[in-house]
């Protein structure tokens, strides 16, 4: 049997080469996100700085980190100020202010200032040990193809000792019985069901991790193929968490001229509802004024002189207390403000009210793709919110989402979740803070952020990025993994079906004979094949 043999190798090493091809190329992901820490740090010791690999640094160290150079390791901030640019994990594009004893990232890139930190470990170093255990943790498809490769394997031993003992029987020779049996125990051989799951399973690892999720259970992400609904937190989740100017009326005034005078007073004053006013005068690329004169009135507003003009800013009611007039046009904004469950705030001069700004936690544009692309795919969307009804409801209108809870305590979600799943298979999307709850009651619980304790533990999927988007793509990754998996094991098994007769013999009547070399082409041809359609997950149209 030398060709045979030589046949059998030559192609067994070529179906290895390709698994292996497989398997690195979607262990990539671990690479890309280690390349996301810098390789050294400014270690101090006794105040004096040595840079060292990042490997060797303990918890405890002590970091410096000069401007515009990125945090080598998670800590806490014991000396220094500075603004840190944390998009890569937050998907935040503001820079975030650290002072002493703020939490720092690896990974985030520092501002202006420069800091010393006390080293931790860091959250790559964390989300690559999820990625390496997702990738190596077993499944329930991979627990069957196990199952289904030992039936298969006796199967093979005892239709081979059939085959030679039936082929001696009829007097054929003992080179032809042994050639039959040989046959059939090569091209039973289950290599390629033994691939049929791992080999999946590793691509589809690589792909969420490469879109920024982290698979925790890998049970959970094949149950994620039945979801039926999917329930989102509100604020931080669907909203971005902080606020925006939603609508501008204005009286005697233009809108634009209303909103740069009050950014010009609201650009001196640290309020959330302030700054998020100067925020829509930048984004709007307005002149923002110089104001002078600036003075802070406790549990009213803001007032200065803006263009040799004094002005106010601050709640509706200060108006009234002062006596100005309030035009019909802007009570009737000020309502319908109130019915949308905004926060109101005016600009004011020494006669009347001049303009009002409605203000809400701003809708995240991802938000809206994510909820039609769900409802196309024919799942239930319902936002639960401890906010009020009226923010409830506006939210949910602007979203198209048609069932919503409002003023949830976070203990009582988990409640809202049971009921959801008694009805359909429920997946929840929180923050996984204050929703840890919620999360472990859901079929599938998705925290939106990485890098707190919490939503690692309580979550099934981290959408590392907090993008509600990736929630629709991991779902869709879902059930093309699952479409991949059964497709592997048909064929890793379905072949056996026509290939264990012809090795052996059945169809030698009719001048059809397989050879061992023939039947080592047939087995590492079922390799190759299982390990394409593998890869072929990463061709799916996912997004």
């Amino acid at each position: 049997f030398y060709w045979e043999l030589a046949t059998l190798v030559d192609v067994m090493l070529l179906g290895h080469w390709i698994e292996m091809a497989s398997v690195q190329g979607a262990s990539r992901a671990l690479e890309h996100l280690a390349d996301l820490v810098p390789s050294t740090a400014h270690r101090l010791v006794n105040r004096q700085i040595e840079d060292v690999p990042v490997t060797q640094l303990n918890q405890g160290d002590l970091i410096l980190i000069r401007p515009g150079e990125q945090v080598p390791i998670d800590g806490e901030v014991t000396e220094g100020a500075s603004n840190l640019n944390e998009a890569f994990l937050t998907g935040e594009s503001r820079p975030v202010t650290k002072q002493v004893n703020d939490e720092v990232v690896a990974g985030a890139v520092n501002g202006e200032g420069a800091l010393t930190v006390t080293g931790e470990q860091t959250t790559l170093s964390q989300i690559m040990r999820l990625v390496e255990e997702a990738q190596s943790s077993r499944s329930r498809y991979q627990a069957l193809a196990d199952r289904l490769a030992y039936w298969l394997t006796l199967i093979a031993i005892g239709v081979g000792t059939l085959t030679f003992i039936i082929w001696l029987s009829v007097g054929s020779t003992l080179a032809f019985a042994i050639n039959r049996a040989v046959t059939v125990l090569v091209i039973t051989c289950p290599h390629a069901l033994g691939l049929a799951i791992p080999l999946v399973t590793v691509n589809a690892t690589s792909l969420s991790a490469k879109h920024g999720i982290l698979v925790r259970s890998r049970e959970a992400f094949e149950r994620a193929r039945n979801i039926k609904a999917i329930a989102f937190d509100k604020t931080g989740t669907l909203t971005k968490g902080e606020f925006g100017v939603q609508q501008i009326y204005a009286k005697d005034i233009a809108e634009l001229e209303a909103l740069s005078i009050a950014a010009a007073l609201e650009t001196l004053s640290e309020h959330p509802l302030a700054q998020a006013v100067v925020r829509e005068a930048e984004a709007r690329n307005l002149e923002i004024p110089k104001a002078s004169e600036f003075q802070a009135i406790a549990g009213k507003g803001v007032e200065g002189q803006v263009n040799g003009k004094r002005y106010r800013v601050g709640r509706p009611e200060w108006a009234k207390e002062l006596n100005l007039v309030f035009a019909n046009e802007l009570q009737a904004g000020l309502t319908n403000i109130e019915e949308r469950g905004e926060s109101a705030i005016a600009l004011l001069n020494d006669k009347q009210v001049l303009a009002l700004f409605g203000l809400a936690d701003q809708v995240r544009e991802q938000a809206r793709t994510a909820v039609r692309r769900l409802q196309e795919m024919d799942i239930q969307v319902v936002m639960i919110t401890g906010d009020a009804q009226t923010v409830a409801k506006t939210v949910a209108t602007d979203l198209g989402i048609n069932r919503y809870y409002a003023r949830v305590l976070p203990q009582d979600k988990a409640a809202i979740i049971g009921k959801l799943k008694a009805e359909k298979p429920t997946a929840f999307v929180g923050d996984g803070i204050n929703d840890a709850p919620a999360l472990s009651e859901a079929d599938l619980g998705i925290a939106i952020g990485a890098g707190t304790n919490v939503a690692i533990e309580s979550a099934d999927l981290v959408l590392v990025n907090s993008n509600p988007l990736d929630a629709t793509y991991g779902l869709k990754l879902a059930k093309a993994t699952y479409n991949k998996m059964i497709q592997n094991l048909f064929w890793a098994t379905g072949y056996n079906v026509v290939g264990i007769p012809l090795a052996a013999g059945v169809a030698y009547p009719l001048g059809i004979l397989l050879s061992p070399a023939v039947g080592a082409l047939f087995m590492s041809l079922s390799t190759v094949i299982v390990s394409i359609n593998a890869m072929l997950l990463r061709r799916v149209q996912l997004t």
